[in-house]
């Protein structure tokens, strides 16, 4: 199926609620033309290096989501022009984003990524981490950050169940900071695989790529 095709047919039965990311990483930059063409402005990437080439490459209307996650020291490298950076798993990366937010004039977006899944593979904070973050953003301690909302993955497993209840823990917590924080209305979860059930759940957000891309080239 083309390009833009796949992206019709997936936006059409997609609620107006939620946001697709087309997540981009290791695509041609002809495949994200393409994409592009047939209206998507939102793309996410998990390296920091590929995303501003291509932020270098393609139209300056498209907002990047960083997905992936992040080294410490690449971090300046994404700061002129990164829309949304999802995976802040640690305090000391959001350091970072502000300092580097402050030294381009700019504020930038961020989630804060929990971990839900029973997969050591993934990463995020826990709840006790994510708490102490969240009171040191209320404190005024990251002037240059828009926490935005809350991203996690679930485990890949086939069962749904458990899928069901890890969306659950991150609708929870981001239902309780949402009365805290005003900008607090992004709630990224769900991918090719399970987006259908995030949605079901209460996700803001998707980031799909093989469905509307094909199978990823590695």
């Amino acid at each position: 199926m083309a390009i833009a095709e796949a992206l019709s047919t997936l936006k059409q039965a997609l609620p107006k609620s939620v946001e697709l990311v087309a997540v981009s990483k290791t695509k041609p930059l002809a495949d994200l033309q393409e994409a592009y063409a047939a209206g998507q402005r939102h793309f996410g990437e998990n390296k920091i290096q590929e995303m501003t080439q291509k932020w270098e490459a393609l139209p300056k209307d498209i907002f990047w989501h960083m997905i992936g996650h992040v080294q410490t020291n690449k971090v300046k490298y994404m700061a002129p022009y990164v829309h949304l950076v999802h995976g802040i798993d640690r305090l000391k990366l959001l350091k970072e984003v502000n300092k580097q937010a402050h030294k381009n004039n700019r504020s930038i977006d961020c989630l804060l990524q929990m971990h839900i899944a029973q997969e050591d593979t993934k990463f995020g904070l826990d709840a006790t981490e994510l708490e102490e973050i969240i009171e040191l953003y209320k404190a005024g301690h990251f002037p240059h950050i828009r926490l935005r909302g809350l991203m996690g993955m679930a485990t890949f497993t086939s069962d749904e169940a458990q899928i069901r209840s890890e969306f659950a823990v991150l609708k929870n917590h981001f239902d309780t900071y949402k009365n805290e924080i005003e900008a607090f209305d992004t709630l990224s979860m769900g991918m090719s695989g399970d987006y259908p059930l995030a949605i079901e759940m209460g996700s803001t957000l998707i980031r799909v790529g093989s469905k509307i891309f094909g199978a990823r080239n590695y």
